[in-house]
């Protein structure tokens, strides 16, 4: 840690003090008595070892075993978070981020810690892998006697899983007491507010009412009061009769991918079908003024979808047309002209914004790229799109670097670099699972304020069936590559049809089951 750092208080281990401890004993330590589970698995994994290599190098750091033993040992915890063995030698960028948080989670469970530190550890994952994988972790902790520790924004989840809550606020505990006492009857006023929040975002629309707008009290800003109740505004913003032309058509759309194997892989699993069908044989159609859900479990292609439809990669199959056209007839110039009017919105803002660029710059690259304005243009834009996603005042955040902005504000300045452009559609792949409820909520509401000032249509895909529900019109399931069922958000809710859509409505923590 930093020499400036300065560390009051105590902080034991089964009676003995951390602070005590030798450079041996702390290496040891770590991992063997205490795992941590990090958010984001790419700060775990290297992406020049094999998740093989990764699970070998973990055990044989604290344990003397063969190479065998240790691969047996290692396939069998990676076969419990639902890695299977086939996987075995290929490298983090070959999973989806839900699946390299299993593989991170794997990672953890390997030595048989005393104690895990779950620091958000399902935030990528879908709401039925992160139920079987926190039942696991559960289960684990009964059988073994093993503590877990778990850090998270979602209380629904807490709240189904945890015996005691601590709710921390600015650096303190400001409330701490049994699960269903803090959920039921929460004292503190940021305690309030949390709930109130998620509430917010689970209810029913039309059972609410009005908005108060209390709930960004204690987040970056304050919500605005809507004097609409939600059934109106949502009403007001999904028509019942969608226009006759999509805005963005899906044709028989086929994303397959075939594996390498080497000559170890192949002497193990000589008769395996190598293709991977990330995304097979997708038809959709949506609207312009629409938001439709995309939801499925980490994995089942969705980003692999969006990313396809962005010609990001070029489908193995199918069709994708914009405003009637075939994206794949394009390329170079042309194609840069197209996705002028197609935005996307990533999951981890601070990953997709150039720390080394003031937000300012970032915002503008868009606009200097597509020769849309010049410097001085680009930067009054700029000013004014600051302003409009409620980062104000805007000069203060014009010249501030990604680094100095939390995770809402950070998240503000990525929506005002998909808008600046004026695009028709705006593809959101999970733009609000990274934040807590509070703020959450902010980023929601500031969505769908944007979608009716500009006139937006969104593609908001989402493992979270809540936020689904808040803000979709219509929702696709997606499982294995496939659309298995779409319907109105009403529908899918109250009358789903497809087993899977089933499982994941029945998996999904609901806060007010506490």
């Amino acid at each position: 840690m930093p020499s400036s750092t300065r560390i009051e208080g105590k902080v034991t281990f089964e009676g003995r003090s951390l602070f005590n401890f030798s450079p041996e004993e702390l290496r040891r330590f770590r991992g063997e008595a205490v795992a941590l589970i990090f958010q984001d698995p790419m700060t775990r994994l290297d992406p020049l070892m094999t998740i093989g290599d990764h699970c070998i190098e973990t055990l044989r750091a604290h344990r003397p075993q063969s190479q065998q033993a240790a691969k047996a040992e290692a396939i069998a915890t990676l076969e419990a978070v639902n890695i299977p063995a086939s996987r075995w030698n290929q490298y983090p960028h070959e999973f989806s981020g839900g699946m390299r948080q299993r593989v991170a989670i794997a990672l953890a469970l390997l030595l048989n810690p005393k104690l895990i530190v779950a620091d958000e550890p399902t935030t990528s994952l879908d709401v039925t892998v992160s139920a079987q994988i926190l039942r696991e972790l559960t289960r684990l902790c009964q059988e073994r006697q093993m503590g877990l520790l778990l850090i998270s924004h979602d209380l629904a989840m807490i709240g189904e899983y945890c015996d005691r809550i601590a709710v921390m606020y600015r650096g303190k505990v400001v409330e701490t007491g049994n699960a269903r006492t803090v959920l039921q009857n929460p004292q503190h006023e940021y305690t309030q507010m949390l709930l109130k929040a998620a509430l917010h975002i689970q209810a029913v629309p039309g059972e609410e009412g009005e908005r108060d707008g209390e709930i960004g009290r204690w987040g970056e800003e304050p919500i605005a009061p809507v004097d609409e109740p939600i059934d109106q505004i949502i009403q007001d913003l999904f028509p019942a009769d969608p226009v006759s032309e999509p805005l963005l058509r899906l044709q028989d759309l086929k994303q397959y991918y075939t594996l390498e194997q080497n000559f170890v892989a192949k002497l193990f699993f000589p008769a395996e079908d190598r293709t991977i069908k990330a995304v097979d044989g997708v038809n959709l159609e949506l609207y312009p003024g629409e938001i439709l859900g995309l939801v499925g479990e980490s994995g089942c292609g969705k980003s692999t979808l969006s990313r396809t439809i962005l010609q990001l990669i070029r489908p193995t199959g199918g069709r994708v047309e914009f405003l009637g056209k075939d994206l794949a007839a394009f390329s170079g110039e042309s194609m840069r002209q197209q996705r002028r009017q197609i935005q996307m919105i990533f999951q981890d803002p601070h990953a997709c914004l150039n720390p080394s660029m003031t937000v300012g710059q970032s915002i503008a690259d868009p606009l200097l790229i597509h020769r849309l304005a010049d410097a001085a243009a680009a930067r009054e834009k700029v000013l004014q799109m600051l302003e409009r996603v409620g980062l104000t005042p805007a000069t203060d955040f014009y010249n501030r670097y990604p680094g100095d902005l939390s995770g809402g504000q950070q998240q503000r300045v990525a929506i005002a670099r998909a808008l600046i452009t004026q695009p028709k559609l705006l593809i959101c792949d999970e733009p609000v699972s990274m934040l807590d409820a509070s703020v959450q909520s902010q980023v929601l509401e500031l969505m769908l304020e944007l979608k009716r000032e500009f006139d937006l249509t969104y593609l908001f895909i989402t493992h979270d069936l809540w936020v689904a529900r808040f803000l979709c019109d219509r929702i696709a399931v997606m499982n294995a590559g496939q659309i298995v069922e779409l319907g109105t958000t009403a529908k899918i809710f109250s009358n789903p049809q497809h087993p899977y859509t089933k499982t994941l409505l029945e998996a999904a923590p609901l806060l007010t089951r506490q």
